[in-house]
C-alpha cells in the first residue's frame, strides 16, 4: 500500500526539487558557455568527447546550433543574465550566415569547420528545430529577421515535405527538395517516409512559432498534426506511440521508445494549450495520463526510465540515456499536475536522485550521454550533433516553471 504524504511533506520535497534543478541549470549553461563557442571559426565547436576533448575540424550541424539556439533563449526568460542572452545572439547570427540555404530554402544538415555546406540534404527535422530555435530566439530579442527566416522554412516545409492526400511530413529530400532513397536521420532508424520523431519536433517547433505568429494556415497545420498524432501515431491498443511508417501510415515493427512516449505526452498537451481549443486540451489532458500510465512500465529498480523495447524480437535495450530521463521529469511532472497522484511526483523524484548519482559529470560538467544495460558509462560524445543542452536545460526550466506556477496558484 503507497504511502500517502501529506501536503507539508510535498511542499518541502517539491522546494528541494527546485533548488536542485536551478543549480543545476545554471551549471548546464555554464558548460555550454564555457566549452562550446568555436574562438577560432565562429559559432560552436562541432564535437567533444566524453572526456572532454575537442575533436579538431568535426562537422556543425544544424539541429546541435538551432538548439543551442533554442536553449539559450529559453533560459534567457529564466536568468536574465545578458551572456545567456548573448549566446542565443551568436547561435542565431551563426545559423543566418552559414545553415540557411538562400536559393532552395530551408537549412542544411552540416557545415564544416569553417562553415562551409557539407551535407546538404534537407531533412525534415532540422527545419523543424531551426523553427523552434529562431522563433524562441524571436521571442526574446523581437528580432524580425529572426521570424522572418523562422516563416520561411515553415514554409518551405510546407511546400515540400508535407503530404496532401494522406497528411503528415515526409522525412528527406535532397538539396533542391528532390526525393532521395536514404531518409534516415541516422543508422539505427527505419528507412520509412513517416516517422512519429520528426512529427513530434515539426509539432512543438509550430506550436512556437505560432505563439509569436498566430498565421491561419500555421494553426490548420497545428491542428492537423494534433489530428494525426491522435489518428495515427497514437497506438490505439497500447497508448504507445508508433515510431515508423510508410506514406500510408503502416507500420511493421513494434518498437516501444520510453522517452519518445513520455516525452510525446506533454509536448501534444501544450501544442493543444498554445492553440487554446478545450476540445484539443481535454483530448491531450487524457493522452497525456494515458500514455504516463503505460510509461510507467519502463522505470527501473534505480528509478531511470529505460530506452526501448522490441516487441517482434522480445528484446528489451536497458540503456539509459540523458535525453530520456529529462524528458520523462517533465512528462510525469505534467500529469502529477493533471491527476495530483503523487506516483508521478514520486517518480520525478527518483528520476532527478539518477541523473545526480550518475549522469551528472562531475569533473568536466554537463550530463554523460548514459549508462549501459551493465550499468557503466556509455563511450558517447559530450558534445556533437547529437548531443545537446536542449533536453536537460528544458527538463530544469519546465519542472521549475511548473513548481513557480504551482506557488503562485496557492
Amino acid at each position: 500500500m503507497r504511502e500517502i504524504k501529506n501536503k507539508d511533506t510535498i511542499k518541502l520535497e517539491k522546494e528541494k526539487l527546485y533548488s536542485s534543478l536551478e543549480s543545476e541549470l545554471f551549471d548546464i549553461l555554464d558548460y555550454w558557455e564555457e566549452n562550446s563557442p568555436d574562438v577560432e571559426f565562429g559559432g560552436f565547436l562541432g564535437r567533444r568527447n566524453i572526456n572532454n576533448k575537442v575533436i579538431e575540424k568535426s562537422p556543425k550541424g544544424a539541429v546541435l546550433n538551432s538548439r543551442i539556439l533554442w536553449t539559450f533563449s529559453a533560459a534567457f526568460r529564466y536568468t536574465r543574465a545578458d551572456k545567456h542572452f548573448d549566446l542565443a545572439k551568436r547561435a542565431f547570427t551563426y545559423i543566418k550566415d552559414y545553415f540557411i540555404d538562400t536559393l532552395n530554402g530551408g537549412v542544411y544538415w552540416t557545415v564544416d569547420y569553417k562553415g562551409i555546406p557539407l551535407d546538404k540534404k534537407k531533412q525534415t527535422y532540422a527545419q523543424a528545430f531551426a523553427i523552434y530555435g529562431l522563433s524562441e530566439y524571436y521571442g526574446i530579442s523581437k528580432n524580425q529577421e529572426a521570424l522572418n527566416l523562422a516563416i520561411s522554412i515553415f514554409a518551405s516545409v510546407e511546400r515540400h515535405c508535407f503530404d496532401k492526400e494522406k497528411l503528415g511530413y515526409l522525412e528527406a529530400f535532397d538539396q533542391t527538395w528532390q526525393e532521395i532513397s536514404d531518409l534516415r536521420l541516422s543508422e539505427k532508424d527505419a528507412n520509412e517516409k513517416k516517422t512519429m520523431n520528426t512529427h513530434l519536433h515539426i509539432l512543438e517547433a509550430y506550436a512556437s512559432l505560432y505563439k509569436y505568429w498566430p498565421d491561419k494556415e500555421l494553426k490548420n497545420q497545428l491542428e492537423r498534426l494534433l489530428a494525426v498524432f491522435n489518428d495515427f501515431i497514437i497506438n490505439k491498443e497500447s497508448n504507445h506511440l508508433n515510431l515508423f511508417m510508410n506514406e500510408n501510415w503502416e507500420f511493421t515493427q513494434h518498437l516501444i521508445s520510453y522517452g519518445h512516449d513520455i516525452e510525446a505526452a506533454w509536448l501534444l498537451k501544450e501544442a493543444s494549450e498554445v492553440l487554446g481549443d478545450d476540445n484539443w486540451i481535454n483530448l491531450f489532458k487524457q493522452k497525456a495520463v494515458e500514455i504516463a500510465k503505460m510509461t510507467l512500465e519502463g522505470l527501473d529498480e534505480d528509478g531511470a526510465l529505460i530506452y526501448e523495447k522490441d516487441l517482434d524480437k522480445k528484446h528489451v535495450n536497458r540503456e539509459k540515456h540523458w535525453w530520456v530521463q529529462a524528458e520523462a521529469m517533465v512528462g510525469f511532472y505534467n500529469v502529477y499536475q493533471i491527476t495530483g497522484d503523487e506516483i508521478y511526483l514520486n517518480a520525478v523524484e527518483k528520476l532527478w536522485e539518477f541523473i545526480d548519482e550518475k549522469i551528472l559529470d562531475r569533473k568536466n560538467g554537463e550530463w554523460f550521454w548514459g549508462i549501459d544495460g551493465f550499468g557503466n558509462l556509455m563511450d558517447e560524445d559530450k558534445l556533437g550533433l547529437w548531443k545537446c543542452p536542449y533536453h536537460n536545460t528544458r527538463a530544469c526550466l519546465e519542472v521549475l516553471n511548473r513548481i513557480n506556477e504551482s506557488k503562485k496558484l496557492h
